[in-house]
Formats: C-alpha cells, sequence, structure tokens
C-alpha cells in the first residue's frame, strides 16, 4: 500500500535511462502553448538521426520499464497526445521519412464527435496499419482529479474507471482487441493525477505517463512517468538537445508524495536522492520562475520549499543537478492546487 506521506519509490541508482518527449499539435500557429512549428520538429528529428539517438516504440520502453530491464544510453521514445488531424497531415509524413516509431495517447470522444481539427478513425486506423502506436487517454479528456459537486469517492472513482474503459472499448472496436494490449498504455489528461488515481489505473493495468519533466527508468513510478513536454516555446535545439540528454534522477523517497493540495500554502518537498553522480551541491530549483535554494538536512537528503503562494491548478518544482559529462539530471514533482 502506498503511504499518503512518505513512499519509497527507488531503491538504487539506474544504469540509464529513456526520455519520453510530448506533442499535440503540429504546423498550427495559432496554438502556440501547444504547437511545435514544422521547421522545429524536423530539426528536432535531424538532430536524433544524427546524435546516436535510439528511438524506440513506446511499448517497447514500457515493458523494459516493467520488467526492470537496463535501458541503453540515448534512448528516447515520441508521444503525441489528444490525436489532432494535423498528426496524419503534417507529422506523420515526417516521422515515415525518418522511420521513427510514435505513440498517440487518443481523447476517443473527440474522434467520435467527428470534429475537424481531429483525426477520423479511418485515419488512426492508416497509423495502427502501419505500426503506430495508439493508446488510451480518455473518452472525455476530462479533468480527472477534480470530483463533481456532492460526488462522492466511490461515485468519483468509478466514473473515471468508466472513462478510462470507455476509451478502452472504443480503440478496440475499432482498431481490434490487440490495441493497446500488452502493456495497456494511459496518458494522463492535462499531465493530472492523484495517488487514488494512480492506485486505480494501476488496479486496470495501466502504465500511466503524465507532463511533468524528466527522464524514465527502471525503478520509478510506472503510474507517473515524466515526459518532456514541447511546443514552439520550449522547441529550440538547444532546449531539445538538453533535455534529449537527460539523465534520471535516482530518487529514493520523496514526501509528500500526492500531488493534490487543497490549500495555497507552498508546500514543503523532502527529496532523499540515491547513487549516483550527480553534483548535489550544485543542484537548483524552480518554482515557475522562483529559483529554490535547496536546503541539505543530511547527506542525500533536500528540503525544498517555494516562497510564494500556489496557483489554482497545476505547478510544479523542477530540480537540476550536473552530472560530470555535462548532462543533467533532472526531478520534477507536481502540484495541483484544488481550493
Amino acid at each position: 500500500m502506498r503511504l499518503l506521506c512518505l513512499v519509497v519509490l527507488f531503491l538504487a541508482a539506474p544504469a540509464q535511462a529513456g526520455v519520453v518527449f510530448m506533442y499535440h499539435r503540429f504546423g498550427e500557429s495559432e496554438y502556440p502553448s501547444t504547437n511545435i512549428r514544422m521547421e522545429q520538429f524536423e530539426r528536432q528529428l535531424e538532430y536524433l538521426a544524427e546524435n546516436g539517438y535510439e528511438v524506440w516504440p513506446l511499448p517497447r520502453l514500457a515493458a523494459a520499464l516493467e520488467a526492470g530491464e537496463n535501458i541503453p544510453d540515448r534512448v528516447v521514445a515520441l508521444t503525441i497526445d489528444d490525436a489532432y488531424a494535423s498528426v496524419h497531415g503534417k507529422a506523420w509524413p515526417l516521422l515515415r521519412r525518418y522511420d521513427f516509431p510514435f505513440t498517440v495517447f487518443v481523447s476517443t470522444d473527440m474522434v467520435d464527435s467527428g470534429a475537424s481539427d481531429y483525426m477520423s478513425w479511418q485515419q488512426l486506423r492508416e497509423l495502427h496499419a502501419a505500426g503506430v502506436t495508439l493508446a488510451n487517454h480518455t473518452a472525455t479528456h476530462d479533468y480527472l482529479v477534480r470530483r463533481k459537486d456532492a460526488e462522492s469517492e466511490t461515485a468519483w472513482l468509478r466514473r473515471v474507471s468508466s472513462d478510462i474503459g470507455k476509451a478502452q472499448r472504443r480503440l478496440q472496436e475499432e482498431l481490434g482487441k490487440e490495441a493497446n494490449e500488452s502493456p495497456r498504455l494511459f496518458a494522463w489528461p492535462y499531465g493530472e493525477y492523484s495517488l487514488a488515481l494512480k492506485d486505480r489505473v494501476e488496479k486496470m493495468g495501466y502504465l500511466a505517463f503524465g507532463q511533468h519533466s524528466g527522464a524514465v527508468y527502471p525503478g520509478a513510478d510506472l503510474q507517473a512517468l515524466p515526459r518532456f513536454p514541447v511546443n514552439e516555446r520550449y522547441g529550440e535545439l538547444d532546449d531539445f538537445s538538453l533535455k534529449a540528454g537527460t539523465r534520471g534522477f535516482p530518487v529514493q523517497t520523496v514526501s509528500p508524495v500526492d500531488p493534490v493540495r487543497n490549500d495555497a500554502v507552498a508546500p514543503e518537498l523532502r527529496i532523499r536522492f540515491g547513487n549516483s553522480d550527480a553534483r548535489l551541491g550544485e543542484m537548483v530549483c524552480y518554482f515557475g520562475s522562483e529559483r529554490i535554494e535547496p536546503e541539505q538536512v543530511s547527506p542525500g537528503e533536500f528540503v525544498v520549499q517555494a516562497g510564494g503562494d500556489l496557483p489554482m491548478g497545476r505547478s510544479r518544482y523542477n530540480c537540476t543537478a550536473p552530472g560530470p559529462d555535462g548532462r543533467y539530471y533532472w526531478y520534477s514533482h507536481l502540484w495541483i492546487r484544488t481550493r
């Protein structure tokens, strides 16, 4: 059982880590917060191809994580959320040119609605037939952590389970019963999750991905795996290459682990790091644009706390430390203020 205040996450430092990138829209400049310009995207794919990176299908990476297997250095996976039409029309031709596998997390109600800015089931079947992984992003793309008025915890979890189950059913009705099985993959809408939700998707057999930053590696939380979001602002090559080379920060314990907060007070985060060659004395943390100086309270153990209040909705503490080879260790902790 997971503890609400303290959870042991990792027992040893990973040998290597993989990096998962997350995209939404391609060449749709009217949506800069979720769009990547095509010239940026092509430079990113070219960088991976020319610098010794292996682009793995996400199921292969997820299976390695689930089995606790070592991941070779310079492994990345490419994921795309929501199933917008520009995936088929703009991203896929470029990804085929580089022969890079990728995964689309599909919000099935929007596809069922026939909305013009989403792919159709026929287009998704084309991707599936070509070997593209299509995975679960719920049917509704709702804010899952937020209960409806007067909704009990039992009713809330039942509703979330139904939402996820409906998306899985629609994927398999349209693509075949093998779709999104072995392993089952899920992406949290808006990157939002809680301890109760993680327990629920684990019981449903899913490995789940968020939108907080960092690398993935054996021993990581399989229901809250990090991905680096990519958009126009964070799409230039210097930023992309830094993240592609990220190492997984070996964390032994973290408290509190539940990201959901019911008040505005910025939480004190206590982290104990495992063995690595990270230069912890040079670690820096950020809360938005606010730089936080982590306080070392014992060997390998630090306390991080922002000075300002949490905003409503999502925010993060991000901590990085350099390694001896110039590549960075990166840990990100999600917060969700609900009231």
